[in-house]
């Protein structure tokens, strides 16, 4: 590790639906932390999610000596998970400022690097949804 990254501090968003994550990543000992709780004690499915870039930065560029504080708020529980995935992802990237590693990310999952920006459409005027209609009968 070279002195520049040894004091370099990241900090990067992510959104996914209602959930905003914020991500400080600074160089340590590759500890992961997601609202103060260690990211081994969520959900198996959801740590295989949150692993997934720090496993292809491992793969691409060796070892992942940082420590990542993460924090979520609003939205869903999985919404949540999208949206530490994106800003570890975003994170990782701007620290290693690696082209290679960015490039693995969009072919590997687009979403590790973009944001998904669909949201809720608006309900419209005299109905109950946003897409449904009144019904009515012609008879």
């Amino acid at each position: 590790m070279n002195i520049e990254n040894k004091y370099k501090k990241i900090i990067v968003s992510g959104k996914r639906k209602r959930a905003v994550a914020k991500a400080t990543l600074i160089a340590g000992t590759g500890k992961i932390t997601i609202n103060d709780k260690e990211y081994q004690s969520i959900q198996p499915f959801d740590v295989l999610r949150i692993r997934e870039p720090l496993e292809i930065a491992k793969a691409i560029i060796g070892k992942t000596e940082f420590d990542v504080k993460i924090s979520v708020r609003g939205g869903g529980e999985k919404s949540q998970i999208d949206a530490a995935r994106l800003a570890l992802a975003r994170a990782i990237v701007e620290f290693t400022g690696s082209k290679e590693l960015e490039q693995n990310y969009i072919e590997y999952d687009r979403s590790l690097l973009v944001a998904d920006v669909r949201r809720k459409e608006a309900y419209k005027p005299g109905d109950s949804k946003a897409r449904s209609k009144r019904q009515s009968s012609k008879r």
